[in-house]
This record gives C-alpha cells, sequence and structure tokens, in this order.
C-alpha cells in the first residue's frame, strides 16, 4: 500500500476549494484537503521538468494515475468563519486613502475564508493495492520532506510517505471513494502535470491576474461517502437538517418563518456551491405532480400540558428519490443558516444542542412511528370539496403516505398548543384563498414521520404530532 500521512501543526487548516473566499461569503471551509490539493503541494516542493533540484519528476507522472484514495480524516470539523481585514499594499508610490499606520501605503481588503479545525490534527490519504519501486518512493519522501504548508500558508504541515498505515490512524473515520457518495472531493487525473505547467508559466506572465478559472481541466470531482453522511432518501424521503432558534416564536408566524427559511438556505446553497439550486429545492419549473418538492418545516411545541404552540425549530425534508449529493448540499445549506429576519420575525438559528434542546426539535419527537397522528398546524385543502375519507386519502398519497383507514376534521385544533390560525396567516396573497381544517388521521399499521399533510405541505402547513394511543381518542 501506499499512505500519505498529513499532521497539521497548528491543529488547524484552511482552504478554499471553490474559489469564493473573495466574495466575503464563505462559511465552511474545505474538508478534507482534496488529494489534488496534495498532488499540488508535491509539485510545488520540487518543480517539474528543469526546474528539479532533487528528483526527476517522473514520480509525479506516476502519482497522478493513482485512483482516488481512501482518506481518514475527522468526519465533523469545526468550521471557524474568519473576519475580513485590511493589509498593506506594497507599491512604490504614494496612494490617497492610505493606511493609518502605514503614511503612503494604502489598505487592501482581505477575505480569508474559513479556518477548520478538526479533531484530530492528522489526516492520511491511503491507496490499497498500489505499491510503487524504490526510486519512486525516495523521491515522493524527498517531496513530501520539502512541504511547508497545505492550503493557505497559515496551514503549515509535516508530511510523510509510508507503505503501511500508521499508528495513529483512525480508522473509523474515512471519506470512502463511492459512485453514490454524499460528497464531491477533487482528485488528480493525467495530464494535471501538464496544466499545472501552463498555469505557472500564465503566472510568471500574467502574475495574480491568473485565476483559476483559466484552467477548468484542474477540476476533477470524485464522489465520495462520508463519516457522516446523511441517511439515504427513503421511500417517504429524509430529514437532512435540524435546527434550532434561539428563541421561540409564535406559532402564528408560521408562514413568515417557513418563507424566511426557504429564502436563507436558497441563499447559503448558492453560497457554498455555487451554482442553482435544484428544482426540487426551490419549485421553480418543476415538471413532475405529487409530492416531489422540498419541505421547510416550523416545529412547533405542541401535545403536551403546557404547549402553547410555538415554534421553536426548523427542519429540512428532501423528497424520495434525491440525490444523495443534493441530500448533503441542502443540509449543509440549512446548518449554515445563522438568523431568520423579516416582518415579525428576528431570531437566530443554530445546529447545535437539537438532541438537548427543547422537546420540539428532537428528531425523535416528529420521526416517531405511530398509527395516529393529529395536525399542529391546519392542513391547507388540495381542492374545493366536501372533506370525507376519500379527500384526505388523496392527500396521503400525494404525501407519499398509505391511506387511513379513519379521519375526523374541525376549524379548530384538537390537540393542546396546536395553531388556530386566521385566513389570512394560511393564504398567501398573490394565490387563491382554499379552505383549511385541523384534521386526525389513524393509519392501518404505524407510519414513521415526518407526517406533512394537504397542499401547504411545502411551507409545513399540515405538520402532523405522532399521538400516543393511550392518551384516548374518539378513533375506532
Amino acid at each position: 500500500m501506499l499512505a500519505v500521512w498529513v499532521e497539521f501543526l497548528h491543529g488547524t487548516f484552511r482552504g478554499d476549494a471553490a474559489g469564493t473566499a473573495n466574495t466575503g461569503r464563505l462559511t465552511r471551509g474545505e474538508w478534507p484537503p482534496a488529494p489534488s490539493r496534495l498532488f499540488a503541494a508535491l509539485v510545488a516542493a520540487d518543480g517539474t521538468e528543469h526546474r528539479c533540484r532533487v528528483t526527476d519528476g517522473s514520480e509525479l507522472e506516476w502519482f497522478e494515475r493513482l485512483p482516488p484514495p481512501v482518506i481518514h480524516a475527522s468526519g465533523s470539523p469545526h468550521h471557524q468563519e474568519l473576519q475580513p481585514r485590511y493589509v498593506v499594499a506594497h507599491k512604490g508610490t504614494a496612494e490617497k486613502s492610505t493606511h493609518q499606520e502605514y503614511l503612503g501605503r494604502k489598505g487592501v481588503l482581505i477575505r480569508p475564508g474559513a479556518r477548520v479545525s478538526p479533531r484530530r490534527a492528522q489526516v492520511v490519504y491511503r491507496w490499497d493495492g498500489e505499491s510503487p519501486v524504490e526510486a519512486i518512493l525516495d523521491a515522493l519522501r524527498r517531496r513530501a520532506a520539502r512541504i511547508g504548508y497545505l492550503g493557505a500558508a497559515d496551514s503549515p504541515v509535516r508530511v510523510r510517505v509510508l507503505t503501511r498505515m500508521p499508528e495513529t490512524a483512525f480508522p473509523e473515520e474515512r471519506f470512502v471513494p463511492d459512485a453514490d457518495g454524499d460528497a464531491e472531493i477533487g482528485v488528480p487525473a493525467p495530464g494535471d502535470l501538464g496544466n499545472l505547467d501552463r498555469m505557472y508559466e500564465a503566472w510568471r506572465r500574467h502574475g495574480a491576474a491568473v485565476g483559476r478559472s483559466w484552467f477548468p481541466a484542474l477540476r476533477h470531482p470524485a464522489r465520495y461517502r462520508t463519516p457522516t453522511s446523511p441517511p439515504p432518501a427513503r421511500a417517504n424521503g429524509a430529514v437532512v437538517a435540524w435546527l434550532r432558534l434561539g428563541e421561540p416564536v409564535s406559532g402564528r408566524r408560521v408562514s413568515a418563518v417557513a418563507a424566511l427559511f426557504k429564502a436563507a438556505v436558497l441563499s447559503k446553497w448558492q453560497t457554498l456551491h455555487g451554482e442553482e439550486p435544484p428544482a426540487a429545492l426551490h419549485g421553480h419549473g418543476f415538471r413532475s405532480n405529487g409530492y416531489d418538492l422540498a419541505r421547510f418545516l416550523a416545529l412547533p411545541n405542541v401535545g403536551f400540558p403546557y404547549s402553547r404552540g410555538q415554534i421553536h425549530g426548523l427542519a429540512l425534508w428532501m423528497p424520495p428519490g434525491t440525490d444523495s449529493v443534493a441530500c448533503r448540499r441542502a443540509g449543509d445549506a440549512a446548518r449554515a443558516v445563522r438568523r431568520l429576519a423579516g416582518v415579525g420575525v428576528d431570531v437566530s438559528v443554530s445546529c447545535s444542542d437539537v438532541e438537548k434542546g427543547p422537546r420540539a426539535t428532537r428528531p425523535d419527537r416528529w420521526l416517531k412511528p405511530s398509527r395516529h397522528w393529529s395536525t399542529a398546524f391546519p392542513a391547507i385543502h388540495e381542492r374545493r370539496r366536501p372533506l370525507d375519507l376519500a379527500e384526505v386519502t388523496r392527500w396521503c398519497r400525494h404525501a407519499g403516505l398509505p391511506a387511513p383507514v379513519w379521519f375526523r376534521a374541525g376549524r379548530t385544533p384538537f390537540r393542546r398548543g396546536a395553531v388556530d390560525l386566521a385566513p389570512v396567516e394560511v393564504n398567501r396573497p398573490d394565490r387563491p384563498g382554499l379552505p383549511y381544517s385541523h384534521v386526525e388521521i389513524r393509519f392501518g399499521h404505524p407510519v414513521p414521520g415526518p407526517v406533512v399533510i394537504g397542499a401547504g405541505r411545502q411551507r409545513g402547513f399540515g405538520l402532523c404530532i405522532p399521538i400516543d394511543d393511550r392518551e384516548g381518542s374518539s378513533a375506532p
């Protein structure tokens, strides 16, 4: 085997995989450091062709043909968003609006991006079945010894090339190449060496104006399965993010909270991933019928003796069949949301201590299988017609649920804390108004949550709580 062991001497790493740090919107750093970044560091350590000093460069041609490695690295590092700062621009002429502490020098805004602090300050890249000849191995070791940092210059490292796994490796946390994985990580590919040479020559001619966008051929993303990969979308979809609000919000604000949550997730998606979100997330241009859109759920405190229907948390549900990468990216975007601010709503958001927070924010509150479910927010009718079991069965089919065996509906809530809303708080001003009701339904067998029914399920209306049969009900 071949293994490359990297130790971060400061215990942190700073890198920018997509080149978006200069926008000031990067909130999550690159992790783990991409194998393509390691290859670029090996190239820079001793150059290529006539620039080589301690090797002949043939080891790089061998290295760029390796398959994607298994990467042993911490699965859930801390991402610290760094604040922009001003530094001195070293120019020979005096400038107006100069730097306060350096007369005649101009200040330049620097956006450093995000710093990653892993639980273990080590990363191991492992290639099974790869055994380089002694000359190649010796040359790789010489280059590794000359690597001073990986990523930004404030990420100093010590690199070693081994033929066995180091004793300090942690096999339980690893990123494994998988065509159905939930992450994309850059890897080297044949031809990268020539592209890096051309990029270096362009830099010599044009200086810092050369950007990575000039050389798109250097980007080779490979699919990986992460240690913390979200569960695959089940037949009834999957929740990819659970969030907690800094302080509870009135349940009567459910429509505003869901709208602000959706806008924040879409904005964070574009910031983090630099591309348009999928149609399942924003809903525009969606051609399929049924229940294939994401649901932005507000989680209220409902069903307990002292419940008042206040919203304590948020959840993002992705529909069945969603690509695993899209699920991961949507979860990352949701967890990057830090605040919801709009008319009547201004609250902080976090993804920490969800399990230890209020009962309403805990996943087991909404995912627990149950035969009996009752709406926390009223369900919006899909059609203007009398409500009967056949119509409620139609709602359940559209929501990816089995047919109920019993239901009851009413204008007012059935459970303590369930929210009673006025028409203006349910219907959107740019859409025709529809009837809405609180509903209880019973299935023939336990159904796992989250259960959300009706026409407004993408906005969290029709969200149901599981009812313990021992609580009593008029259901047969």
